[in-house]
């Protein structure tokens, strides 16, 4: 079982950077695959950023790609994303997943891929 906090949202206008967290319970976090999720009012959930675990392999959304960075630390089982250059497009809750890895270079990029959800903290961003 592991328990997600995530934290860091805010209001910001555009061009600014926020980082967020996703602290997870559980001593074996690094096995953990996680990944980003985000929902804006009115639309589904959209998937943003994911590791791996162990090794960090990394992917992002097309619409992120440049502008955000997840990285982890599993020494702190914590799991971060940075995120650049914002844009009022970029308002919405995020929410961090996480599931138990299949492999070490395993990524997942749907919702139903994760077990384990955080409660989200909302981003938003002004023009």
């Amino acid at each position: 079982q592991v328990q997600l906090l995530e934290s860091g949202g805010g209001l910001v206008q555009a061009g600014a950077s926020l980082r967020l967290s996703c602290a997870a319970s559980g001593r074996t976090f690094s096995s953990y695959a996680v990944g980003w999720f985000r929902q804006a009012p009115g639309k589904e959930r959209e998937f943003v950023a994911a590791i791996s675990r162990y090794s960090g392999i990394t992917y992002y959304a097309d619409s992120v790609k440049g502008r955000f960075t997840i990285s982890r630390d599993n020494a702190k089982n914590t799991v971060y994303l940075q995120m650049n250059s914002l844009k009022p497009e970029d308002t919405a809750v995020y929410y961090c997943a996480a599931r138990l890895g299949w492999s070490t270079n395993s990524l997942y990029t749907t919702a139903p891929d994760y077990n384990y959800w955080g409660q989200g903290t909302q981003v938003t961003v002004s023009s």
